[in-house]
């Protein structure tokens, strides 16, 4: 039996059971371009697998067989894969849509699995001339060594170096220039978008005529946050007569040439706008884009009715996702000048005369505020605590506690020691339920079971993860299993749009459990405690209010933030994204549009 394209029936046996894998539903709903995309990948290593498979086989001289044995067994083993096949693009839909129901999103088109089976053969046929080209490219140099040296030996000299070619090509020329592309397009979205913001009057406003910090490097990302969040007159409307004006400092990437510049410009700004004579002074790290999650700080000024100093500083123009993956140490080196320059000073000042001092991060920037210090470092004068939201697998102390929690507790939802020091929570809120009271220092971190960035694992490549035994968070589809190599790459799909689902879910924390983080972290005085805690459902209705932004559809009624759809009109016309910024940035032509568009479906996430 003759296959097209020479094609060998292992490969296309192990493609069809890998696609029936790539197809089972894992923590983020995917969209049918995405999961093409997937399935292709899936199948051309399935290919792989069964041509290894049977390479290994004949290499080792394991009986074959006659010819009429092996169509049989063929016959067997591509029925039972078409099968599975089958069974799996049949439930596909039904998958997606369960796990869609569960985060409130509504259901898939009927037809898009169109779209999915176009993407998936496009990159398999890819994916497969690929591999042939390098074959191609390792039989020319092995031919040509065989003058000089042994068959065998030829022969693997030939594949490491075809290997070495073909990376140096990839990764030293391709990637490097789309690497550069999409840092020269995120950088140019960054200056140009939120240029209609305008500029503070309030002189003590970061930006503002009086500010240190140029309100035109300040970047998008810095023109929205400072501009943003509750006013006076906003918490005085919500009850709070005591209000004051809550100060949020922000230096851009653009503001100084160095992290170390930086950081002693955000900590001068810091001091001529009076935040050290505030209660609560808080260390953001923002993501990859310089985001800071709106909820996050608005929640933490209405519980203390606006005694509130909050200083950032962007670090990168590339998505979260990107800079975790490739270029992680930037994020950390700035965190740890900022934090630096603020507790120096800050531990310069009579401890009855000086703010409560915290750290804050999200995704990459809990990452980066982990890494801003150490224990040796602040031992003698503690800071007060941090909240950390959704801290990337990368995170060492995260992991270090995750490792070393009570057996009788999950992965996704640890406890640790007696909960003085470090506690965990979800979508419920867990941080009461601890018969310790608080030591002098509180970390609070807060994650859901269904947060890909959290729970992804290099290792589950070839290990089930422990998050996947019971019991299972609430968020997670019944039907994950775990399957040697496609569920790694199912779960780092799902860290690209970790983002895309409402409030509550994946990547997109509510405004609610930042509340239940701040409280059992800053403990808000007595009158603001009760107020937050009698009246929860009106001040998440008022933070999520404050936290909207040209981009979001909000529902202030049960604060959940869905992302408009990729791509947006709306969006793009209030980002003011001038077409000709984009043309002549460096890597010009078809290319940036498509990072254009791209970058819009990230800005419109809010990451």
């Amino acid at each position: 039996m003759k296959l097209p394209g020479r094609l060998q029936r292992a490969g296309l046996v192990g493609a069809l059971l890998f696609l029936a894998a790539s197809l089972t539903p894992s923590l983020i709903p995917r969209e049918a371009f995405l999961q093409g995309v997937l399935s292709g990948v899936s199948l051309s290593l399935g290919y792989a697998a069964g041509v290894f498979a049977r390479w290994l086989w004949n290499y080792l001289e394991f009986p074959t067989g006659s010819p009429r044995t092996g169509q049989v067994v063929f016959a067997v083993t591509a029925g039972i894969g078409l099968a599975t096949a089958a069974i799996s693009i049949w439930s596909w839909a039904s998958w997606q849509n369960s796990l869609r129901d569960l985060m409130g999103m509504s259901p898939l088109d009927g037809i898009r699995w169109l779209l999915a089976a176009l993407a998936a053969l496009t990159v398999f046929v890819a994916l497969i001339l690929f591999a042939r080209l390098f074959v191609s490219v390792q039989r020319f140099i092995a031919i040509r060594l065989r003058r000089y040296i042994p068959r065998r030996v030829s022969s693997v000299i030939a594949t490491v170096l075809g290997a070495w070619l073909f990376w140096v090509v990839v990764q030293g020329s391709i990637f490097s220039w789309l690497m550069r592309t999409a840092d020269d397009t995120y950088a140019t979205l960054d200056r140009v978008a939120g240029v209609a913001i305008e500029q503070p009057s309030d002189t003590w406003k970061t930006g503002s005529g009086e500010s240190l910090i140029d309100w035109e490097k300040i970047g998008r990302t810095g023109r929205e946050y400072v501009t943003g969040g509750p006013t006076r007159s906003d918490l005085a409307a919500y009850g709070l007569v005591d209000a004051m004006e809550p100060i949020r400092v922000y230096v851009g990437l653009r503001s100084a040439d160095t992290a170390e510049a930086r950081a002693e410009l955000a900590l001068r700004e810091l001091i001529r706008v009076g935040a050290f004579e505030r209660s609560v002074l808080v260390v953001a790290v923002p993501t990859g884009t310089g985001w800071l999650d709106p909820s996050a700080v608005n929640s933490l000024e209405y519980l203390h009715a606006g005694d509130v100093a909050t200083v950032a500083m962007q670090y990168s123009y590339l998505a979260s996702w990107m800079s975790l993956f490739f270029e992680p140490g930037y994020g950390a080196k700035s965190a740890r000048a900022l934090f630096a320059a603020v507790y120096d000073h800050w531990s310069s000042l009579p401890r009855d005369a000086r703010p409560r001092l915290y750290q804050f991060g999200l995704s990459l920037g809990a990452l980066s505020s982990e890494r801003a210090t150490n224990l040796y470092e602040v031992l003698e004068d503690p800071l007060n605590g941090a909240l950390w939201a959704g801290p990337p697998f990368a995170s060492t102390i995260w992991r270090a506690v995750t490792n070393s929690r009570a057996a009788d507790s999950p992965p996704w939802l640890p406890r640790f020691g007696d909960g003085s020091i470090v506690r965990f929570t979800a979508q419920e809120n867990t941080l009461a339920t601890f018969d310790e009271e608080w030591g002098a220092v509180r970390v609070v971190y807060l994650q859901y079971a269904s947060d890909p960035i959290v729970f992804f694992e290099p290792t589950m490549f070839f290990r089930r993860p422990a998050w996947m035994s019971a019991p299972r968070g609430p968020d997670i589809s019944p039907a994950l299993r775990w399957y040697p190599v496609v569920t790694a790459l199912q779960i780092g799909v799902d860290v690209m749009v970790a983002a895309e689902v409402p409030r509550g879910f994946g990547h997109n924390y509510a405004a609610s459990n930042y509340i239940d983080g701040w409280i059992a972290v800053t403990e808000p005085p007595g009158e603001l405690m009760e107020n937050a805690t009698a009246d929860r459902p009106g001040m998440r209705k008022a933070v999520s209010s404050a936290s909207s932004t040209p981009c979001m559809d909000k529902d202030g009624l049960n604060g959940r933030s869905m992302p408009m759809a990729p791509f947006s009109r709306t969006c793009a016309t209030n980002l003011r994204l001038p077409r000709s910024s984009l043309v002549n940035q460096p890597g010009g032509g078809f290319f940036p549009f498509f990072l254009r568009d791209l970058g819009l479906s990230i800005l419109c996430s809010g990451k």
